[in-house]
């Protein structure tokens, strides 16, 4: 018959620890390391790829003078989130700084929208330029519940362009939609004059 060594005196036996190999973990470290910056090198090029592939947008419109005295109709502020082409909702637009999420500050008059965006460029939308807006809830890979996005849509140039926007409060949003469709609405009216 064995006999079984109690657990405690096996615990109590010497063993000494293991030898690290630190080459092999160096390597391993700088290894995992190029990895990374070659994932992030082929993102940015792949941004900067888009970026070329739409350099035939036009430049944005800036805010023409005196529209500081204009009548306001509507502000909201919050996060611009991006620009796509429109009724593609993943067709994520990069040139110009469009695809660039900030914040920002809009500001809705008889002549357009006015997009103020701190560490981004501002564009200004004419009137007439205005399509449409409605409540989505996905625009550009940022998928939010449903209506938590005012998607405006505009012409540029030849081009359709949907604009996300996130107000810091989401009740304003169907003001937005309500005030812009009765101007796309009313400019519509008076070019077919």
């Amino acid at each position: 018959m064995t006999t079984l060594t109690p657990l405690y005196l096996l615990a109590a036996e010497q063993k000494s620890a293991e030898v690290t190999d630190w080459s092999a973990r160096i390597a391993w470290v700088i290894g995992l390391l190029v990895f990374v910056a070659l994932v992030y090198w082929l993102m940015r090029e792949g941004w900067k790829w888009r970026g070329r592939l739409q350099s035939d947008l036009p430049e944005l419109t800036a805010t023409p003078e005196g529209f500081d005295g204009d009548e306001v109709l509507l502000t909201l502020t919050g996060r611009y989130h991006a620009s796509t082409t429109a009724g593609q909702w993943l067709d994520r637009i990069v040139a110009h700084g469009l695809g660039t999420r900030s914040r920002a500050e809009l500001t809705l008059t008889a002549r357009g929208l006015d997009v103020v965006r701190p560490g981004a460029s501002d564009f200004f939308i004419p009137a007439d330029a205005l399509r449409e807006a409605r409540l989505d809830k996905a625009l550009a890979g940022k998928v939010l519940p449903e209506g938590g996005l005012l998607i405006i849509t505009w012409a540029h140039g030849e081009t359709l362009i949907d604009s996300g926007f996130r107000s810091d409060h989401a009740a304003e949003h169907q003001a937005w939609v309500e005030t812009v469709t009765h101007l796309t609405s009313t400019t519509t009216e008076g070019t077919a004059r």
